[in-house]
């Protein structure tokens, strides 16, 4: 059953949520059309670049994208507090930047700038205006007019936070799990893929590190290294942001990296190595379920994601054809309550 979009969205639920989409028929219209014979892996770099500028004009940041070859994912995180101390004049600076000819001569100014407001904490409007830009460039460079994305977008409210970190993770991965790179570090146009790069650069190192690597690196290296500002950093770096995700970097890169190997040889996860053990714990997770939660984000869940209080909870206020329970009750520890 379909949820209308007001009720998908709920700020009051969780600020984090997991979008998708996809190009119209499925098409290759991002990557190598094996039809068509043509290469347009370019336009990935458009939607990469058009999603960290709309983070930098709308209250929403980006905590995990990935930009296959017919679809993408993003992982969002809506700071609608921060936009609450918003003066006019940056509200309206901030929309114009997008609408530039809203602003001109409007008579009702005043009015206008609470709903743009508004839009500017809202992933609908986000959204729209990502894909209908994209749209436009790909129709201009085809020189042709129509549909280039399939339908709306999808989402899913993360609930929790090991919601927010196994769909982080499900994201990341996405090259791996689909056959294109064989290890996070090689997967372009991932956030993985940028936050490795940018460690690397800081470790002044001519060739990006691989995961393996930097865990041999001193933890408290970590510490005093920046992290991408375009995208929601973790905990242990918080400079130049107004929010991080409480939790240790390089515990994300140890999940990713052993997350992306089990799939990478279709293994089943067997034991989990010690050191994953308490970062899993800590998540509320059954270190057994981890690898079935994130193969399985997309199909077992459905508008949220989180335990089966949780997933119950947003449920209520009408909101009908909720799915995962089964999931949530094997991938959670029974007495995870929030």
């Amino acid at each position: 059953m379909t949820l209308a979009r007001s009720e998908q969205i709920d700020l009051n639920a969780t600020p984090y949520y997991h979008v998708m989409n996809r190009c119209v028929r499925r098409s290759f219209l991002c990557g190598f059309d094996e039809l068509t014979q043509k290469d347009y892996s370019h336009r990935k770099a458009w939607i990469v670049d058009r999603l960290k500028y709309l983070a930098n004009i709308f209250a929403i940041k980006i905590c995990a994208y990935a930009i296959m070859s017919n679809h993408y994912h993003v992982v969002l995180y809506v700071e609608d507090k921060v936009a609450e101390n918003w003066s006019e004049e940056e509200i309206i600076h901030r929309w114009s930047a997008i609408f530039p000819n809203d602003a001109k001569e409007n008579k009702h100014l005043k009015k206008k700038v609470q709903l743009w407001k508004e839009r500017l904490t809202s992933i609908s409007w986000f959204m729209r205006c990502l894909n209908e830009k994209i749209a436009r460039n790909v129709n201009k460079e085809d020189d042709t007019a129509g549909r280039f994305w399939e339908g709306r977008f999808k989402s899913q409210a993360l609930l929790d936070e090991g919601a927010l970190l196994s769909a982080m993770v499900y994201v990341d991965l996405n090259p791996v799990r689909a056959g294109i790179a064989e290890t996070p570090e090689a997967s372009e146009f991932t956030s993985i893929y940028e936050r490795i790069q940018h460690i690397s650069k800081q470790l002044k190192v001519n060739k990006p590190k691989s995961i393996k690597q930097l865990k041999r690196e001193k933890a408290d290296i970590y510490n005093n290294l920046a992290q991408p500002k375009s995208l929601v950093p973790f905990s242990n770096i918080s400079k130049d942001h107004s929010h991080a995700i409480d939790f240790k970097l390089i515990d994300y890169l140890e999940l990713v990296d052993y997350t992306g190997r089990v799939i990478r040889d279709d293994k089943e996860a067997g034991s989990i190595p010690e050191y994953l053990a308490p970062i899993l714990t800590r998540l509320q997770f059954n270190p057994p379920s981890w690898i079935s939660l994130v193969k399985n984000l997309g199909k077992s869940f459905a508008h949220a994601v989180g335990s089966e209080i949780l997933l119950l909870n947003f449920g209520k206020e009408g909101r009908k054809g909720l799915k995962g329970i089964t999931q949530a009750k094997k991938s959670y520890i029974a007495d995870h309550v929030a």
